[in-house]
């Protein structure tokens, strides 16, 4: 099964040693992405900041062979889980009918205390 490892154009710099993006057979494998823009600002509200880490998801997902409904776990990260109404109407839009399987966890903080909400996900692209 080849690993192929992507680094993808427009997309933030990894602030370590990571990729964007690995595809591994017919599995898809989606680095963390956050609110931050590609020329490092960052919007002060939850709501456009998971806007913004939801587009680097789909980015990098098509940028590897995959599409949202192909999507089959996500895992996000806050730093206020109250918000969390806030973000689902932006999930919904984005998946669809299709429901990955999901996990929400409220965290202390994030890589910058600016930020406020990240985004990890696998698809499975086979057959």
């Amino acid at each position: 099964m080849p690993i192929e490892r992507f680094m993808v154009a427009g997309e933030l710099e990894p602030v370590s040693h990571y990729c964007h993006v690995v595809r591994a057979g017919d599995f898809i494998y989606l680095s963390g992405m956050v609110g931050m823009r590609a020329d490092g600002t960052i919007p002060a509200d939850t709501v456009s900041q998971f806007e913004i880490a939801l587009k680097s998801i789909d980015t990098c997902l098509r940028h590897a062979g995959g599409r949202a409904d192909q999507v089959v776990k996500v895992l996000v990260f806050m730093t206020d889980i109250a918000e969390r109404a806030s973000i689902n109407p932006i999930r919904q839009r984005y998946f669809g009918e299709h429901r990955p399987a999901s996990t929400l966890v409220e965290v202390k903080a994030l890589v910058d205390p600016r930020m406020k909400v990240e985004i990890e996900a696998v698809a499975y692209v086979g057959s």
